[in-house]
């Protein structure tokens, strides 16, 4: 690591010390352990599920596969990580890496799973509940108490320096791999194929991945969180989606680009050379005091001018909103929080941890935040043709190009998404 990610991560570290001190005695509390959690084993096996160490945990140690281990935070005093290392000559041992950034805890390695030393007025956060009964027992304190978790959640939604350059870091690490991916697609390969060719280049395992990544030849990019990969080519190459993105110190870069084949009908390469021009001019009107649920209606503004601009639609703007028919061709929000989470915390929350839901046209929108600087966000408009959604239309007399339509259905649909930092005067897109 680079001495300056180091005095960055240092400075962060800092920050969370101050901070959670001032949260612990705004809130009467004398101490906090957080648990990481750790992996459950699937009914009647012995091979457990992917894991991922809890957000606020990783929010101080910023390693995504830490189990059975507990922070211990009090007020003005040292972090304290009891990190759980057994002997096993099964698996390798657990331990931390020889980085300066652990010299900022004391660290306590234990070979049996512990329960927290806390004292006075405790809390503890964390999935305890798949703990033992007897370690359950054992801790004395508030369990999850809302106000403490939705002040954390709050903090996390404003990014440090460090975790800036870690996010910075995992979008460069993706795009390797979203370039690997579109030559792999020019290859031929099936969609295993382009995994692999993505997981090789942006130098990671499967079970490492922030998400399951989306890789869709054709029709299956219309599939929104299309869950499989083909193991042989399709016959014709219509179109790719790849929604794919890699963690860095536990950061989530999430980005999605989409590609046309040689076999796309005409008129497909350049709706994703339009839908690029959306995802920029959204990225470009994202900033400080905006807020997020006036840029979704600003998607669907746009889109429907590209329907119309495309012959999809022969109507006016007005009429493909009031209609739905821009909700028909895209059906999810423009985008989420961004962080330690892929859909990061307290993007459905107001600052003072009252619930901000989505708005009933747009059940789907997972941030309803005003943004301000720090967060960081992502930008995903989409244009898909998915059967489903389009039949209730074809009921209609709307002016929709049912013919065009119906050419563009083999191709899926079309995203592209970026990640975007909000700066004080505007923003900053971390997607190179």
């Amino acid at each position: 690591m680079s001495n300056t990610l180091f005095n960055l991560q240092r400075d962060h570290l800092a920050h969370l010390q101050r901070a959670y001190s001032d949260i612990l005695v705004a809130q009467g509390l004398d101490s906090l352990a957080i648990y990481s959690g750790h992996a459950s084993y699937h009914f009647a096996d012995d091979q457990a599920a992917t894991f991922q160490t809890y957000g606020h945990f990783m929010h101080w140690v910023g390693l995504a596969n830490v189990q059975h281990s507990w922070l211990v935070i009090k007020p003005g005093e040292r972090p304290q990580l009891y990190l759980y290392a057994p002997a096993d000559f099964w698996h390798l041992p657990t331990n931390l890496p020889e980085e300066p950034w652990v010299a900022e805890f004391d660290v306590h390695l234990s070979s049996n799973k512990i329960t927290p030393p806390i004292t006075g007025h405790a809390a503890v956060i964390g999935d305890i509940q798949q703990l033992e009964t007897s370690t359950q027992q054992a801790i004395k304190a508030e369990y999850q108490p809302a106000a403490l978790v939705n002040a954390l959640d709050e903090l996390r939604m404003f990014k440090t320096a460090y975790e800036i350059a870690c996010l910075r870091e995992a979008n460069r690490l993706a795009i390797a791999g979203h370039q690997a991916a579109q030559a792999a697609f020019i290859g031929a390969s099936a969609e295993l194929d382009i995994q692999l060719a993505y997981l090789g280049a942006s130098r990671q395992r499967e079970s490492d991945v922030p998400y399951q990544n989306i890789i869709g030849l054709n029709n299956h990019a219309g599939v929104l969180h299309y869950q499989h990969y083909s193991l042989q080519p399709p016959k014709q190459r219509h179109s790719l989606l790849v929604d794919a993105g890699r963690r860095f110190r536990g950061y989530c870069a999430d980005i999605t680009r989409t590609h046309a084949g040689p076999d796309a009908p005409h008129g497909f390469n350049d709706l994703i050379i339009a839908m690029h021009g959306l995802k920029d001019a959204l990225v470009k009107s994202t900033g400080p005091s905006v807020e997020f649920v006036a840029l979704h209606e600003q998607m669907h503004q746009q889109l429907g001018e590209i329907l119309i601009a495309h012959d999809l639609f022969k109507g006016s703007v007005n009429e493909a909103i009031s209609e739905g028919v821009t909700r028909a061709f895209c059906p999810h929000g423009l985008g989420h929080s961004l962080g330690l989470q892929v859909h990061d915390v307290a993007g459905l929350r107001h600052p003072d941890g009252s619930s901000a839901p989505a708005p009933a046209l747009h059940p789907a929108l997972r941030l309803t935040r005003t943004l301000r600087a720090g967060m960081v966000v992502t930008i995903e408009p989409g244009l898909y043709f998915i059967p489903m959604l389009l039949a209730p239309l074809r009921k209609t007399s709307l002016p929709i190009n049912w013919a065009l339509v119906d050419a563009l259905i083999p191709c899926g649909g079309i995203r592209i998404e970026d990640n975007v930092l909000v700066t004080a005067n505007g923003f900053d897109n971390l997607t190179p």
